[in-house]
């Protein structure tokens, strides 16, 4: 399979990221492991998690995510086929990007990831109570010591995704190679108008979340009848239940119905044809769900499919 490299760093991905916000949410650690022995055994290696998730379940603290992951890695033997992405900043008992936070909170996701190193360490939203030098040069201290390879940054407007890489150049400081922003065939506006430009200026890579649209352009949900197929996300996907969301569905129905492929494959697929993105974020919660989505990587879109995937969504 082929690999793309994350930004201007040695490290080098295969075209989709798992999502583990769904490790100790909708798929409970019996699930999860299988998960991730198909993802990998696909030919996959970036796992994407997060210090916060899954925070939000009734009972759980955070880190659950994190942990499911180390257990998975001490058990399956296979650190050496994967790159761990974890982020700080959201976590309710570790917020922010100061320095004292980032050193705390990276020995504990080291600890529950049951590893030595994080491969993508991110900034998971923006600090603005906290100077861009302290958060990049805590960061720095990180990658130094051995115990982060990669910086990226999660949520950031241009502007200030844009003084943090002029930060990293004139403190030297190893600077963010990789982007997370919100990002699919239904949210474009947002990173193309700004961030992209930018992205292509500086070499970054873009991993994208809510890559299908909170499950919309999977073609689940194609009336507010639907969302009830999902309690988990049938409320992330009602916004997209209008004319334009419809017309976008069409749109992807029609290249899938083309290519005897599915309407997720379609919107993963066109992801990946856009200028920076290294590989979209994608979440499953069975295997069968997850085999299908990993299909995308191989489905290549015509410039006619292109061009009626654009004329619907923008």
């Amino acid at each position: 399979m082929r690999r793309l490299p994350l930004g201007r760093s040695s490290l080098q991905v295969a075209p989709l990221a798992f999502g583990g916000n769904v490790f100790g949410w909708s798929a409970d650690e019996a699930r999860s492991f299988e998960l991730l022995d198909a993802f990998t055994d696909a030919g996959f290696n970036l796992i994407d998690t997060a210090d916060m998730y899954s925070s939000w379940v009734p009972g759980n603290q955070g880190g659950e995510s994190e942990a499911i992951i180390g257990r998975w890695l001490k058990k399956s033997g296979k650190r050496n086929r994967v790159l761990i992405a974890t982020k700080v900043g959201k976590l309710a008992a570790r917020p922010g990007l100061s320095a004292a936070n980032i050193r705390v909170a990276v020995e504990e996701s080291l600890q529950r990831l049951q590893t030595d190193v994080i491969d993508l360490y991110q900034s998971h939203a923006d600090d603005l109570t906290i100077l861009i030098p302290e958060t990049l040069g805590a960061f720095a201290e990180l990658v130094k010591q051995g115990k982060v390879r990669v910086l990226g940054a999660s949520n950031f407007s241009v502007t200030r995704l844009a003084e943090s890489l002029e930060v990293s150049r004139s403190h030297g400081f190893p600077r963010y190679e990789v982007l997370q922003p919100h990002y699919n065939l239904c949210e474009r506006a947002a990173y193309e108008s700004e961030l992209e430009p930018l992205v292509q200026q500086e070499g970054l890579s873009v991993i994208s979340y809510y890559s299908l649209a909170g499950g919309f352009l999977s073609g689940k949900y194609r009336s507010e009848a639907d969302l009830s197929k999902s309690r988990a996300r049938g409320a992330g996907a009602k916004k997209y239940l209008d004319a334009k969301g419809l017309a976008i569905l069409d749109a992807v129905d029609g290249v899938a119905a083309r290519l005897k492929a599915t309407p997720a494959q379609v919107a993963l697929a066109w992801l990946m044809t856009r200028p920076g993105v290294t590989a979209p974020i994608v979440s499953a919660t069975t295997v069968p769900q997850l085999q299908e989505l990993a299909l995308s990587a191989d489905l290549v879109l015509s410039p006619a499919d292109l061009a009626a995937l654009d004329g619907a969504s923008l």
